[in-house]
């Protein structure tokens, strides 16, 4: 645990809100070891929106509560504003504002009483409390319900008030797991804009983990985890370069045989389904546009236009997980049969 007197010193020089190297997370089981979060890096410089985006049972969440502290690390290292997540757990408590997946707002008490019991909570003067409650209240948007029940409010304001909880004791960095999880798009987007400001009129470091591949699009950084393992990070728009070709859409009127034949075409890396629709990803869409058209042709399978489409996150993540299974694939095939896989691949004569 640090002294007292270098605790203020020691976060200003920290360079980075929250770092971690070689991350891993083990629970042991009835049926052996499961291993959440393998050998995971990264780092969140102060003031950034950083998304750690992935599907369910990624490793998000127990990735959050190790570098939180909230969970004994396996191997690594991991701290926020260079306070080790594990040894300095109280300096990093008083520093951080976190909303857990799982909603903790006492329910039977209303708007204002949550917040003056997470405000105790922290340890906060009654002075302070008169100052800030209002303000994260007005900021919230809950200045006309401090009367209402927990309970009684919708998801989305819930979610708010979640947030403005968590802001009672004006953290450095926020983090939140899966904060939008259930809530209706509007309310998302609501809740999403609150962050926004938050990053842009106080400075705060936000780490925020969500399925929501869109969301993803909010994100200054963000890292793609699949597995326990992080399988890319960057900048959004770094993310989505990683993707090799250009992408087409179209509807066939019958997908599966649609896919069958565009699948290994000369210049198509790999073809997406999106309910009826196809996403073809394409090393030249003015060249292979006319050749899909035509094999479709071939087959007899109408369809509407094809035009050529912006790649989003979604699809990104999907053929970057392709990508990481592949290779483990043929990590796996050669590590189980070296000798056929030279073979194979030539390199046996």
């Amino acid at each position: 645990m640090l002294e007292r007197a270098s605790v203020q010193e020691h976060a200003k020089s920290s360079e980075l809100a929250i770092s971690a190297s070689g991350l891993t997370k083990t629970f042991k089981t009835r049926r052996g070891s499961i291993t959440a979060v393998d050998d995971l890096s990264l780092q969140v410089s102060p003031g950034e929106t950083y998304g750690l985006i992935g599907p369910d049972g990624a490793g998000k969440t127990t990735t959050v509560r190790v570098i939180l502290g909230l969970l004994t690390r396996t191997a690594g290292e991991s701290s926020i504003l260079g306070f080790d997540s594990m040894n300095d757990t109280y300096e990093i408590r008083q520093r951080v504002g976190y909303i857990a997946q799982q909603n903790v707002l006492p329910a039977d008490m209303t708007v204002m009483e949550n917040m003056k019991f997470f405000a105790g909570i922290q340890g906060m003067s009654k002075q302070d409390q008169i100052r800030r409650i209002p303000e994260l209240l007005e900021f919230a948007g809950l200045s006309n319900f401090t009367g209402r029940l927990a309970g009684k409010l919708s998801g989305g304001m819930k979610k708010k008030l979640a947030l403005a909880c968590c802001l009672i004791h004006e953290p450095q960095v926020v983090l939140l797991d899966e904060p939008t999880l259930g809530v209706d798009p509007v309310s998302r987007r609501e809740f999403w804009n609150l962050l926004g400001n938050l990053r842009a009129e106080r400075g705060l470091t936000i780490f925020v983990n969500t399925p929501y591949m869109d969301e993803a699009e909010r994100c200054t950084q963000i890292g793609l985890i699949y597995a326990g393992r992080l399988i890319a990070r960057g900048a959004p728009a770094e993310i989505k370069a990683m993707v090799p070709g250009h992408v087409i859409e179209f509807t066939p009127t019958d997908s599966t045989p649609a896919l069958r034949r565009i699948s290994g075409m000369e210049g198509v890396f790999e073809v997406q389904t999106y309910g009826e629709r196809l996403h073809v990803f394409v090393d030249d869409v003015s060249r292979r546009k006319p050749e899909i058209e035509a094999a479709l042709a071939t087959e007899g399978i109408a369809h509407n236009e094809l035009r050529p489409v912006e790649i989003r996150m979604e699809e990104a993540f999907i053929s970057l997980v392709q990508r990481q299974n592949q290779i483990a694939a043929k990590a796996q095939a050669q590590s189980s049969n070296p000798l056929a896989w030279k073979a194979a691949s030539g390199g046996v004569s």
